[in-house]
């Protein structure tokens, strides 16, 4: 359904008012027509009503049409504005369009299928202007929006910078200030193991045994924190040489075999290549060893009974890796522990993850390691089922000589 159309007829000839009027009703345009005869009772009717048009006479008796256009862009009417004339004249019509005009129609040429044509043009262009301004509006607006969000991102952005710095610089500090102490104790409790002091009986002996262990594991979780610290803020600064992945495995392992035994838990190390010793990463290599033992360590943690193995495999490159590097040094480390849940294992590697089980520490071995395979362009998975043991894969790039 046509919607119905608001007209302002200003002349103040009631004939050419009647004719305009007629011409618009043969139209066939629904309509609601509102006429005036001067500029001052037209001003009025603009200022107190709405509409979709205005028809005005070029020639009125207190104002001519001209400067009932001005007055009207004076009182920002937005409707279009078409100015009927006598006669057609060029320089009028230039200057009506100036003033702000939609359109100009000499009164000869009236009849209803001109004043439909301008009527509906001159709405549809007065439309279009509308919407093209609106846009235009709200795309200054979402413009500002944008600006202000990216400032105050930007500010948030800066706000976490320093944020950081406080973190880093505390940590630091705290590391610090934490390893001194831990240090001097741990070489005092040296002293009084070898009985620097005075002698000790078997159970302080027991006791201090105790209390170094403690020690021990606090001191290494204080490493661990600032070893994450330096990855975490970019300052870690890797030393890369050729590391033979079958030595540094079995130093683990040398490393590592007294808890093994500790527990009655068999920990090897085993490949099916028939030159493992051959197989080298480019790498830190005390970085890569300190993430082996981690995953060594913590097999050695969450099982109390069977095995620990650790395997050494190759992989070859694909087509698309061909170009970068020869293939892939794969680190196994499987166990026959407690295992894990699938809900844990997609959360192993992150930071303070400390998990359920009670003999779970501070969360950050898993996330360092992690931390150490990334900066060697590696990778590094988990298989796990509950009650059956855990297999972390740590794949290492194998780059051209």
């Amino acid at each position: 359904m046509e919607e119905t159309l608001r007209i302002l007829i200003v002349d103040d000839d009631e004939v050419d008012r009647l004719a305009v009027r007629r011409a618009l009703i043969k139209s066939g345009i629904d309509l609601v027509i509102t006429e005036a005869a001067t500029c001052a009772e037209a001003l009025t009717l603009l200022e107190t009503e709405l509409f979709d048009c205005t028809f005005v006479d070029y020639g009125l008796p207190d104002q001519n049409g001209l400067e009932l256009v001005k007055s009207a862009c004076l009182l920002e009417i937005e409707h279009p504005l078409v100015v009927l004339t006598g006669q057609g004249d060029e320089r009028i019509a230039v200057e009506l369009m100036q003033a702000g005009a939609t359109d100009y129609l000499p009164k000869s040429q009236i009849s209803p299928e001109t004043l439909t044509q301008i009527l509906r043009n001159a709405i549809r262009l007065d439309r279009s202007e509308r919407e093209v301004i609106a846009t235009s509006k709200q795309l200054l607006q979402n413009n500002q929006l944008l600006q202000k969000q990216n400032h105050d991102l930007e500010q948030q952005r800066a706000q976490i910078e320093i944020q950081n710095l406080q973190r880093e610089d505390f940590i630091a500090h705290l590391t610090h200030d934490l390893r001194t102490p831990l240090v001097a104790a741990n070489l005092m409790f040296k002293l009084f193991e070898q009985e620097a002091f005075c002698p000790l009986s078997a159970e302080m002996h027991e006791a201090l045994d105790a209390m170094n262990r403690s020690n021990q594991n606090l001191l290494e979780l204080v490493n661990t924190l600032l070893e994450v610290n330096r990855y975490e803020s970019g300052n870690k600064a890797l030393t890369l040489t050729k590391c033979d992945m079958w030595d540094i495995m079995h130093a683990v392992v040398e490393q590592l075999q007294p808890l093994a035994q500790y527990k009655s838990i068999e920990l090897a190390v085993t490949s099916d290549l028939p030159d493992p010793q051959s197989l080298q990463v480019l790498g830190d290599c005390q970085e890569i060893r300190r993430a082996i033992a981690n995953l060594v360590g913590n097999a050695l943690k969450f099982t109390d009974a069977g095995t620990v193995e650790l395997k050494l495999d190759f992989y070859p490159a694909t087509a698309d890796e061909a170009d970068n590097f020869n293939g892939w040094a794969s680190i196994d480390v499987r166990d026959t522990g407690l295992g894990m849940s699938p809900e844990d294992q997609t959360t192993i590697f992150q930071r303070f993850r400390t998990g359920t089980h009670r003999q779970a520490g501070s969360g950050l071995g898993l996330h360092l390691v992690a931390r150490i395979v990334t900066a060697h362009s590696g990778t590094i998975t988990v298989t796990s089922t509950p009650g059956q043991g855990s297999l972390f894969k740590v794949r290492l790039p194998i780059h051209h000589s």
